[in-house]
């Protein structure tokens, strides 16, 4: 009778802590679904916004993990939650063609009109003609960076005046790390044997034009442009002529041309991350901005032989 009544005991004791469980994650769904939402449109925005709110508001990022930002468009279900977040950040310049003509029932910052924006001219071989674009991919300029986090902090603060203090702690801390990134690709980048990485499409304008080394690309801005036989017989040469270790292509893109060259010249190949958006995997391992572009910094730096 003893062990039947301890069993019951325990059972009821079992029964009552599950409750206990189920209480508390719904009152953590409910708490964040009671959090004021804020919705970045790339990977780097939505760092920030990440490190500066801790767990005031709820940021979330516009682009699903893994999804090329430059296809994207958003489903049904995603535009009425972009419609109802209480602040939009989107990176402009061209990169979010499904923005024009979006109507924002809140606030929403073009973040391209507050950040130094270079254009990127590339020669396309089919017709000899150089054409301009202005390269949205600007939060690879760490400098840019650190602009946009000021900016960032001010909404927020504009938004919830009572976590100022806070706010301006975080953006003070992301700051620090931002300028001590900065100054670890100026010095790890200073002294280099080679002066070109070759990449499938070129996201690093902002990278190169800072730390002083160049950008042979397969293609222009659009990472699915498919190259010419002329640009590939180009690269091939460069790489031999200089010889050259590793040539990249982006985590979005095919590296089906790349790999050919690869192939043919007989050197390795990497990824190089452009930090618009991140996998699923990395999203697992908690990877940040920082950390992602420490492991491009590397990458960098091998491949141009740094001392």
């Amino acid at each position: 009778m003893m062990n039947f009544k301890n069993t019951i005991f325990i059972a009821v004791i079992i029964l009552f802590l599950f409750q206990l469980v189920v209480m508390k994650q719904d009152a953590q769904i409910k708490e964040a679904a009671d959090r004021p939402t804020i919705a970045l449109s790339t990977f780097s925005l939505y760092d920030i916004a990440k490190n500066i709110l801790g767990d005031t508001a709820e940021p979330f990022m516009i682009l699903p993990l893994g999804v090329d930002a430059h296809s994207y468009e958003p489903s049904p279900k995603e535009v009425i939650k972009l419609y109802k977040s209480d602040l939009v950040v989107y990176s402009g310049a061209g990169l979010e063609p499904w923005i024009d003509g979006f109507d924002f029932k809140n606030r929403a910052i073009d973040m391209s009109l507050h950040v130094n924006l270079k254009n990127l001219t590339h020669e396309y071989d089919e017709d000899n003609q150089n054409h301009t674009k202005v390269d949205p991919h600007y939060w690879l300029d760490i400098q840019n960076m650190i602009k946009a986090t000021e900016l960032i902090t001010k909404e927020f603060t504009v938004l919830f005046p009572a976590n100022k203090e806070l706010y301006n702690k975080n953006r003070d801390n992301y700051v620090e790390m931002l300028i001590t990134l900065h100054k670890d690709y100026k010095e790890k980048l200073s002294t280099c044997k080679l002066s070109t990485i070759i990449v499938n499409h070129n996201a690093f304008s902002y990278l190169s034009s800072s730390y002083g080394f160049n950008v042979k690309a397969i293609s222009g801005l659009s990472p699915d442009a498919q190259p010419s036989a002329k640009s590939m017989l180009n690269l091939i040469e460069h790489v031999k002529e200089h010889n050259v270790s590793t040539i990249f292509f982006e985590s979005f893109a095919s590296d089906k041309a790349i790999k050919s060259i690869a192939n043919e010249a007989k050197v390795s190949v990497d990824a190089l991350q452009p930090l618009g958006n991140i996998t699923a995997n990395e999203a697992e391992q908690n990877l940040s901005y920082e950390d992602i572009m420490r492991s491009n910094l590397e990458k960098i730096s091998k491949a141009l032989v740094c001392k």
